[in-house]
């Protein structure tokens, strides 16, 4: 990243003339903490909020059933994941593809990929790009224990889980069969991989003028580096928060973080916006691949907005860039001028 872009904004002619879909699960949300989904749900309703604040014409849906017809809407805002079924990110993509409608986000099959921990980092390892060793077990397929890594120490988690639901720790084969059965007997596959102690390393983009725009690197620095963090966490469903978020200043590894994303992202373009992570190596400086999110939390309060804000952008100026690159990706900005033209 040479230099800082500047947040694109949309006409007040095309925010009258396109229909917006929003669908979240908390869209109608008035409440504080979600009991099961915490701030999740404050997100929905804030990400409602700006979104009318930007002024467009904006329409609002908290289910798929919004999209089993086909609504006179121009463009869909899907942020419905964690629909409570297995792969569930992928189904209002495909409503959208089944009905024609353009939609914020990568398409089906990239989103399922970068969903898919286990695929994601056999694209990393197909591009040359690090990644903790690791070992699949579909549900439904024998458990072989001896396919796990080599370690003192393993992470176990659902393949296609968000917000570390369902993470444990693991330090013997004992404890890996019981939490990749306890995942399999709640509908999922899961995933193996060594543990590294250290810090996560996030890397949010966005799509400015058509390209990927890396914005500034954020190191989530753990207070104690052999600490996994959890779900309850993530959500803000506790008090103590065992890390910190804070702008990466290593040179060095911030240049290293910008090429492994460099290079994971030719795999998944276009995608409008989506964030990359790493895991350092506290000890040796080493940085291996994690996983991606396409889909990435846009709360103000998460990283990508952070990072937005430490080149001047707003929470607002974030969401309509994002958005209106993406209007513009499908065309729709050039449908909007024809419609108020006519």
């Amino acid at each position: 990243m040479t230099c800082i872009a500047a947040p694109r904004a949309l006409s007040a002619a095309t925010k009258r003339a396109l229909r917006i879909l929003f669908i979240a699960k908390h869209v109608h949300w008035e409440g504080g903490l979600h009991p099961s989904d915490g701030t999740h749900a404050t997100y929905h309703r804030e990400m409602r909020s700006v979104l009318e604040q930007i002024g467009v014409d904006l329409q609002l849906a908290d289910s798929y059933e919004a999209l089993f017809g086909v609504p006179d809407v121009d463009f869909v805002f899907p942020l419905l994941n964690r629909g409570g079924f297995l792969n569930s990110e992928m189904l209002l993509p495909l409503l959208c593809e089944r009905s024609g409608i353009p939609y914020l986000g990568a398409s089906p099959i990239p989103r399922g990929l970068s969903d898919d921990k286990h695929l994601s980092k056999r694209v990393a390892a197909a591009r040359g790009v690090a990644t903790a060793p690791w070992a699949i077990f579909r549900r439904g397929a024998p458990i072989d224990l001896s396919r796990c890594p080599a370690a003192r120490k393993w992470v176990v988690k659902p393949n296609a889980s968000s917000a570390s639901w369902g993470i444990s720790a693991a330090y013997d084969h004992a404890d890996i069969a019981a939490s990749v059965g306890r995942i399999h007997q709640e509908g999922h596959d899961a995933i193996v991989e060594t543990f590294i102690p250290g810090h996560d390393i996030e890397v949010c983009v966005v799509t400015v003028d058509g390209e990927p725009y890396i914005l500034p690197i954020q190191i989530v620095e753990q207070h104690d580096p052999q600490y996994l963090r959890t779900y309850l966490e993530k959500r803000n469903l506790v008090d103590d928060q065992a890390y910190a978020i804070r702008p990466l200043t290593d040179d060095r590894i911030r240049h290293e973080a910008e090429r492994q994303s460099i290079e994971m992202m030719k795999e998944f373009r276009p995608f409008d916006y989506g964030r990359f992570e790493f895991r350092l190596d506290h000890q040796t400086g080493a940085l291996s691949f994690m996983e991606v999110n396409l889909n990435c939390n846009l709360w103000s309060k998460k990283t990508i907005a952070i990072a937005a804000g430490q080149i001047g952008w707003s929470h607002a100026e974030l969401i309509e860039t994002i958005l209106a690159e993406s209007l513009s990706r499908h065309g729709l900005l050039n449908r909007a001028l024809d419609r108020v033209a006519a």
